[in-house]
């Protein structure tokens, strides 16, 4: 009796504990944005750029962006994405159009008396780059896109984001207006993790 005990505890013993599941990256506080460092856990590289790019997009789905990329003549405004009052058109150049140029009000930097909006080169994104309405999945393909991105690198789209004056403006808006996700250096941090990890793009449906 005892040798057959023995011999069911060694073939317990011997079995191999179940696998465990990976963690998933904790979900990030109110405004803020996860460092690549929280998506290390990820062992398949190609999960893990697709899990990098979906939290960068809520950088780019945000109203302090997206409202820049709208696919038609107008642009957003506010945190409702609210059509821009008074109306304006974007024009051939995607800077207004004659008498109603875009910089006409928006300065260089935001105007506190007025409550206007501010930084270099304000425009709209042109409309093949237009994000309002689309889906994290679409936007990276485009991202990747040299026809569709203004015939940037990989890298170029990592530096664009990290480093470009207008696009800092999404995180110092002025007037109380809610700030983009994190800060500008953390998107480049997720931008440049994801461009290192194979930028794969998340599948449709996918969403932050």
């Amino acid at each position: 009796m005892r040798k057959l005990v023995f011999v069911l505890l060694a073939a317990c013993a011997s079995q191999k504990p179940a696998a465990t599941a990976q963690p998933a990256a904790a979900p990030p506080a109110s405004g803020a944005l996860r460092a690549p460092a929280a998506f290390a856990q990820i062992g398949d590289r190609a999960e893990r750029s697709r899990a990098l790019f979906l939290e960068a997009s809520r950088v780019f789905l945000h109203p302090r962006c997206a409202n820049c990329h709208p696919d038609g003549d107008t642009p957003r405004s506010g945190a409702d994405m609210h059509v821009h009052d008074p109306p304006v058109v974007r024009g051939p150049l995607d800077t207004g159009i004659p008498g109603m140029r875009c910089t006409g009000c928006h300065q260089d930097k935001n105007l506190e008396l007025a409550r206007i909006p501010g930084a270099p080169h304000w425009q709209l994104a042109p409309r093949k780059m237009a994000w309002v309405g689309k889906s994290p999945h679409a936007i990276c393909e485009q991202m990747k896109d040299k026809s569709r991105n203004g015939n940037r690198s990989l890298q170029d789209v990592v530096d664009h984001n990290r480093l470009d004056d207008l696009v800092s403006w999404g995180w110092q808006p002025g007037h109380g207006r809610e700030p983009a996700p994190g800060t500008q250096e953390q998107l480049g941090d997720l931008m440049q993790a994801w461009v290192d990890t194979g930028a794969e793009c998340p599948p449709e449906g996918a969403r932050p």
